[in-house]
């Protein structure tokens, strides 16, 4: 798609406007594009065997020589993961806070782009000029440190991307959200917010951080005598902080596991966004040297995640940490929708192994609640608002509350991944649509497996398989041996004899049906094999396995 109207700013989600996670959206104005943030989702349940999903580009590609950077608002997965991928497709600059330049730096090293790559950290209320469009960094708070706003000047006006933020007065380290500098901006005049929705339909203000340090305070005195396990995400770096001071205060020795956990920390020590005092971390193979109740892990696995490090504590497949009874494992987050289930797993097996399991009042969102969004509405004061960040009910909730506070009913945009948003000081209409769309990644394999594969991948989950293999004799297609059956996932052949018997049965009279109709096409007589045997199947039992002929020629 061209730009034909130079006096409009466009906003083009390419991802997160469907689901949580895989945000990334670009913004254009004449022959300059800026992209902001570049993150991976996570597989649904109907994905089996995926890894992650990142975003399409193609919109991108094809207008690279407009692309003028990245621009990245916080340092979480669903923000920076599709870096590595998206990279090598379009190799412009990233600018981003310290933290979040270090953790995407970790994930270039490890894909061999760190060299190709250029980056340049910014500090919060620093600018940087992209083509025809300038970017301030605004500091914010959230569940990572290093969270910035993003004031973006175009001249169609000013678009404030808020990034995933809450208004936190009382954060235990570094500042409050710049209030001042929204106020500041409000009073020069918004085009359009594009606000973080999570938590836009939870009324009142998201608790302070000052408030999980005093729980924490709390827990360590009152479980003097026990071993604690806390889990928590690995980003969460202010969090491990209170965990490291606190285990400090109480005396004990600290132990991370996980390696995402490993890693983040890492960074951010190196980066000094984290402090640990000298002879508090210490490996997991020193646990021995020192009784239970002078040890505490900081573990990931708080969304019951199958390989993290608090699952295979739980299912007694972790190689050096076993949950015994006593123990007291405390859960420092809230399940992201879709994983309650995997939760509740998670703490059935540790609390059949006797440990006690605590998740109330260890975690506050990092996300901001109803009253937190209409002060940032009320600040800027927006001619458009474009709620961002969730499923369509959140952004429906963010886009009333937007309503709410002034902005007109018909200048709220509910609008969906691939749509281009046109806006000018007079009006703001979706004018088209680009490709915008999830690429699966399975492995080291990027975009190999679509819709057709994962559809016989649910089909082999659900049904399983049959192979009906034969053996003809060339040129004449006479039956030499065969039909033989195979089975995986359908049934147990040992225990099925008369099934099995049954299935070669009809489908050696679908053979001998094609042998007397003259059928020498191999496809036709598979078709013949395959339609017999469905129809058996789905009036003997109801199932519907995939079936799968093969022909050997002797």
């Amino acid at each position: 798609m061209k730009t034909t109207n130079t006096q409009a700013v466009k906003i083009i989600p390419l991802g997160g406007l469907d689901k949580i996670g895989m945000n990334i959206t670009a913004i254009e104005y004449n022959d300059t594009i800026i992209v902001v943030d570049c993150g991976i989702s996570f597989p649904d349940d109907d994905m089996p065997g995926i890894d992650k999903v990142i975003p399409d580009v193609t919109y991108l590609v094809e207008n690279r020589e407009k692309v003028k950077g990245f621009v990245i608002t916080h340092g979480h997965e669903d923000h920076i993961g599709a870096i590595p991928y998206i990279i090598p497709q379009i190799n412009v600059p990233i600018y981003a806070t310290k933290l979040t330049m270090g953790l995407i730096e970790h994930k270039l090293q490890e894909a061999k782009l760190l060299k190709k790559t250029r980056r340049k950290v910014v500090k919060h209320g620093g600018i940087v000029n992209l083509g025809e469009l300038r970017v301030e960094f605004i500091k914010t708070n959230h569940s990572i440190a290093g969270a910035s706003a993003l004031a973006i000047y175009t001249p169609a006006g000013i678009i404030f991307h808020t990034g995933d933020f809450k208004v936190d007065y009382t954060p235990l380290f570094g500042e409050a959200i710049d209030l001042q500098r929204m106020g500041i901006l409000g009073k020069k005049g918004i085009l359009a917010v594009m606000s973080d929705s999570t938590n836009a339909m939870r009324p009142g203000f998201t608790p302070s951080e000052i408030k999980v340090a005093k729980t924490f305070d709390e827990l360590f005195a009152e479980h003097a005598g026990s071993r604690l396990l806390v889990a928590t995400f690995a980003s969460n770096v202010d969090r491990v902080q209170q965990i490291v001071n606190t285990a400090y205060k109480y005396g004990r020795k600290v132990i991370l596991q996980g390696r995402s956990m490993e890693t983040v920390i890492e960074i951010a020590q190196k980066l000094e966004y984290v402090t640990i005092p000298e002879n508090t971390l210490i490996d997991v193979s020193e646990i021995d040297r020192y009784p239970d109740e002078k040890l505490v892990f900081i573990t990931t696995g708080s969304q019951g995640e199958e390989m993290a490090a608090l699952s295979r504590m739980a299912d007694g497949s972790h190689k050096k940490v076993h949950i015994k009874p006593g123990d007291t494992i405390i859960l420092s987050s809230t399940p992201i929708p879709g994983n309650e289930k995997s939760v509740s797993k998670i703490i059935n097996e540790l609390e059949i192994r006797g440990a006690d399991v605590i998740f109330q009042d260890t975690h506050v969102s990092g996300h901001a609640c109803q009253e937190e969004l209409k002060l940032i509405y009320s600040l800027l004061k927006p001619k458009y608002a474009i709620p961002v960040h969730g499923e369509y009910r959140y952004r429906l909730a963010g886009a009333n509350i937007a309503r709410s506070v002034g902005v007109a009913k018909e200048n709220a945009f509910m609008i969906e991944s691939g749509d281009v948003l046109a806006l000018t000081q007079e009006k703001g209409e979706v004018i088209g649509k680009v490709q915008a769309r999830g690429i699966l990644v399975d492995g080291l394999g990027v975009g190999d497996v679509g819709n057709i594969v994962i559809r016989d991948r649910q089909a082999l989950a659900e049904n399983g398989i049959i192979m009906v293999t034969m053996c003809l004799e060339k040129g004449t297609n006479q039956l030499l041996s065969g039909p033989d059956i195979i089975s995986r996932g359908f049934v147990y052949i040992r225990e099925s004899g008369d099934l099995v018997n049954e299935m070669r049965s009809i489908s050696l009279k679908a053979i001998e049906k094609c042998e007397k109709q003259h059928i020498r096409d191999w496809g036709k007589i598979k078709g013949e094999v395959r339609d017999s045997l469905e129809d058996y199947l789905w009036k003997k039992i109801k199932r519907n396995p995939m079936i799968i002929p093969v022909i050997m020629e002797v």
